[in-house]
């Protein structure tokens, strides 16, 4: 087991009843192909809020103020990846800017998806988010042997 645990921002960019979804570009056949959330990891000294700011400039050219985003579903992951995770998900109704691919070394598609018709092709942990998010849940696990039935 890894001696520390990652935190992980997600987006949840909200339009009527649609939400921002991007195809990711790997390396890993595991993940090519796969579509998840605006995301990333917290860097030392940066705050959630600053993080999920970031990313949403980063990945999909959007400006976001602090204000407008909202925590709405907070997931303890294990077997995400190589680090168990925490992840924050915020959803934001409110930005300037048109979502575009800003990282097509990473991303080969940005989609807007209506909820109720995501795609197949998501990965487990952002959906589970979003999931979450649609059920008003505000917390889960996932991965956890102990908690199995929780998420």
């Amino acid at each position: 087991m890894a001696d520390r645990h990652l935190i992980d921002v997600h987006l949840l960019l909200v339009r009527d009843d649609d939400v921002l979804l991007t195809r990711r570009r790997d390396t890993n056949p595991l993940f090519d192909g796969l579509w998840h959330l605006p995301s990333g990891k917290l860097d030392a000294g940066e705050s959630v809020l600053d993080a999920a700011v970031r990313e949403a400039d980063e990945e999909v050219g959007v400006h976001i103020n602090h204000t407008d985003l909202r925590l709405v579903h907070t997931l303890h992951v294990n077997g995400s990846g190589p680090e168990p995770r925490l992840g924050l998900f915020f959803e934001a109704r409110r930005w300037t800017g048109t979502p575009t691919n800003r990282e097509p070394d990473k991303c080969s598609a940005v989609r807007w998806f209506p909820f109720d018709a995501l795609p197949d092709r998501l990965i487990d942990y952002p959906a589970a988010g979003i999931h979450a998010y649609r059920a008003a849940a505000t917390f889960g696990i996932r991965g956890w042997a102990r908690h199995a039935a929780a998420l």
